[in-house]
């Protein structure tokens, strides 16, 4: 047998082995060690999705760091309509911190509006998702409730109660009936009125002997819950559900912009970052009570920058996003194909947008990272070479100039599956003025002959994702 048919024979072996890790839902994670190395993880074949996110046995260990974000105007700017700080934020996550970390959505908004967010803005997928002020806790991409944290709120909560007794109060506007919630009751008040009504309202529940809280945030709203709830008890209750899972994050950060944030801040041995554009009454919530913490700070930027502001000022990890880096050749000392990927789509952005050089190195630069003979599965099932897609991207220089095109990744997971070969999985999104398309991608690489430290891809094969796909008008090249 000759060495091309060794190859070929080897190479075919690795794509059935990717085949069969995608068809068997392998959880294979990569983590890297304080010396450097990586360190193949295996979690588990066809582990029921409920349990295992339950479990929180993603990482098969430790977060490095847990960040738990506020949503509106923390980790989503709505006065940015280019969402320029959000997709900076997407890349450093997913480039450095998807693999051994942990994002957590912490937000007043209930599943229903949370939803809505989603199809907005280029919201990353969180590995847990707090809702409606604390009261609701959920897990991974399906948002699998926690019953734990439903039955501890139910001890001492009477929600019939509660709504009679507001109901003897006019300057309460009930939200719409998507804020009502089992363990949450909300109303808009305004600011003028607000001291006056919650302390009568208050007296009135403690009458009653209802263990209840009142949180007055964003200068109008007004939400009711359980003593036991609230942003802050909620994250309490999932760092001891992961302490006691021996899955305690190393490190935790919490952000905020607002009052029903507060709490978060109170939580035992976080970091904590008030983003720069805080509301008045964090902010002086802050001044009362934070002023002198060195593990709190208010930040100098806006939003999703004041948070990788606070990555770096606790020195919790790399801080500059890959959309900060005007050099993306796509060399490393170190392997990292969750990097390699984010650098890789970044680049072809600017391609189309017309933002690099259109030159024979950025040419080749473009190539070298597909192999040669490497193929391309299309989301539509048509089998091609992958070099035929890179000759039509080169023809595209330029065509997207002037359009708000967007590319970014989701849920990157990847795995050392033999020597010098990885899979690799994610999503891939791409926006082009107001279409949106989205696919499930999986991509096996090898590490090159000439250079080990570098990576080229050596199959690619995409599905499109629920609603995506099939638009004439947007073609989809890789």
């Amino acid at each position: 047998m000759s060495f091309i048919d060794i190859l070929q024979a080897v190479l075919s072996s690795l794509i059935s082995l990717f085949s069969f890790l995608s068809s068997h839902k392998v959880e294979n994670l990569l983590m890297l060690t304080c010396d450097g190395s990586y360190e193949s993880k295996v979690v588990g074949i066809s582990v029921g999705r409920k349990e295992k996110i339950q479990r929180m046995d993603r990482l098969d260990g430790p977060a490095n760091i847990m960040i738990v974000s506020d949503l509106d105007f923390t980790m989503v700017d709505h006065d940015d309509p280019e969402n320029l700080a959000l997709l900076r934020f997407n890349a450093l996550w997913e480039a450095y911190y998807r693999h051994n970390s942990l994002l957590v959505f912490s937000t007043g908004r209930s599943p229903t509006i949370y939803r809505e967010l989603r199809k907005q803005k280029p919201l990353l997928t969180p590995d847990i998702t707090i809702m409606s002020v604390g009261t609701e806790i959920t897990y991974g991409e399906s948002m699998e409730p926690d019953d734990g944290w439903k039955q501890y709120l139910d001890r001492k909560w009477n929600r019939e109660i509660v709504v009679e007794e507001t109901a003897k109060f006019p300057e309460l506007v009930l939200q719409s009936e998507t804020e009502q919630r089992p363990h949450k009751v909300s109303f808009y008040l305004e600011k003028e009125k607000a001291s006056k009504v919650i302390e009568a309202l208050s007296k009135c529940l403690e009458k009653l002997e209802l263990d209840v809280k009142i949180i007055y945030s964003n200068g109008i709203a007004v939400d009711i819950l359980p003593q036991a709830a609230g942003k802050g008890r909620a994250l309490e209750f999932l760092l001891e559900k992961l302490k006691t899972d021996g899955l305690k994050p190393l490190n935790t950060l919490v952000c905020g912009d607002s009052g029903n944030d507060a709490e978060l801040f109170g939580v035992p041995e976080v970091y904590g970052v008030l983003v720069s554009n805080a509301l008045e009454e964090l902010v002086q919530w802050y001044a009362e009570n934070a002023r002198g913490n060195p593990q709190i700070i208010h930040a100098t930027d806006r939003c999703a920058a004041g948070i990788m502001q606070a990555i770096g000022n606790f020195s919790l990890g790399p801080n500059v996003s890959p959309r900060d880096i005007s050099d993306l050749m796509f060399k490393r000392k170190i392997l990292s194909p969750g990097h390699v990927v984010v650098m890789f789509y970044l680049f072809y952005e600017r391609w189309r947008r017309g933002e690099v050089e259109n030159s024979e190195p950025n040419i080749q630069n473009l190539r070298s990272i597909l192999h040669p003979t490497g193929n391309f599965v299309h989301p539509s099932g048509v089998d091609r070479p992958m070099h035929q897609s890179i000759d039509t991207i080169v023809q595209l220089f330029g065509d997207k100039r002037g359009i708000d095109y967007r590319i970014w990744v989701d849920r990157m997971s990847f795995a050392e599956v033999s020597l010098s070969s990885w899979l690799v999985k994610f999503d891939k999104w791409e926006l082009s003025g107001n279409e949106l398309q989205g696919c499930s991608t999986k991509v096996l690489m090898n590490s090159k002959v000439d250079a080990p430290d570098e990576l080229t891809w050596v199959h690619l094969h995409q599905t499109w994702l629920n609603g995506s796909g099939g638009k004439d008008d947007m073609p989809w090249f890789i």
